[in-house]
């Protein structure tokens, strides 16, 4: 499908790596990469929104639109909302954000996520993949996630998701067998409208315990889609420590 739009929020100032949409990867600026990563998933249109002209001048070249927003917004959602009402985004348009540090997010994925709005009803959509490591299950900074029988988030959390009482009880290095451990993965698609409504709910409890921006939508009765990632979404980068990987992979 292309009938979707990829907006990538790209902030100048980050706390842990100053300039991170400029650092390059291989010589070419990460946002620059994330833009082409959007256009391999054959969006209708790619749009970068940003609040640092100098992140402007390094996509001169591409074939993206810029959206120069507002430098004092909170999240990136929250920008993504006053670029959806810069272009006058119909209601029903399907908006995929697609983080500005996923230089390496596989374009199928992209597609995936809107897919996965395009075929269900809920106003925004997102996606997982199998969690296989007891490990990772444990690890606080890996968000966890249950759903339903009909493919929608229950719940996303730091802690274990689900706790399987006997077999941990026993045993905490072992993942039981039968029961779906999923990682959620940081890519979400919106549908316009719901964007600007989003972005004018008020923070939530929940959300504020576990520093998790969606289960701001769940507190609020609305309903998230998840489906499977088609392929394995590599890490982001927000240190100096994951650029350097990066650096290496691409020497492999």
């Amino acid at each position: 499908m292309s009938n979707f739009v990829v907006a990538i929020p790209a902030r100048y100032g980050s706390t842990r790596l100053p300039g991170k949409p400029l650092r390059t990867i291989g010589g070419v600026p990460m946002v620059v990469r994330v833009a082409q990563r959007a256009q391999q998933a054959g969006a209708m249109q790619v749009v970068v929104a940003t609040d640092d002209e100098r992140i402007s001048d390094a996509l001169a070249t591409q074939n993206v639109d810029v959206c120069m927003t507002r430098a004092d917004h909170a999240s990136g959602s929250d920008r993504l909302a006053e670029c959806a009402a810069y272009y006058g985004w119909s209601p029903e348009t399907i908006v995929v954000n697609l983080q500005g540090d996923e230089p390496f997010a596989p374009a199928a994925g992209i597609r995936e996520v809107a897919h996965a709005l395009a075929e269900d009803p809920a106003p925004m959509a997102t996606l997982a993949t199998p969690i296989t490591d007891a490990h990772e299950l444990f690890d606080p900074n890996v968000v966890k996630l249950v759903q339903s029988s009909s493919g929608r988030a229950l719940y996303f959390s730091r802690a274990p998701l689900p706790w399987a009482r006997d077999a941990f009880a026993a045993d905490r290095h072992v993942l039981p067998e039968g029961l779906p451990f999923l990682r959620h993965i940081g890519i979400y698609a919106y549908r316009a409208g719901f964007l600007q409504q989003y972005t004018g709910l008020a923070r939530t409890p929940l959300e504020q315990a576990e520093s998790l921006e969606q289960l701001r939508v769940l507190e609020h009765g609305y309903a998230i889609a998840v489906r499977l990632a088609p392929e394995p979404f590599p890490p982001g980068i927000d240190t100096e420590a994951d650029l350097q990987r990066a650096e290496a992979s691409l020497d492999r």
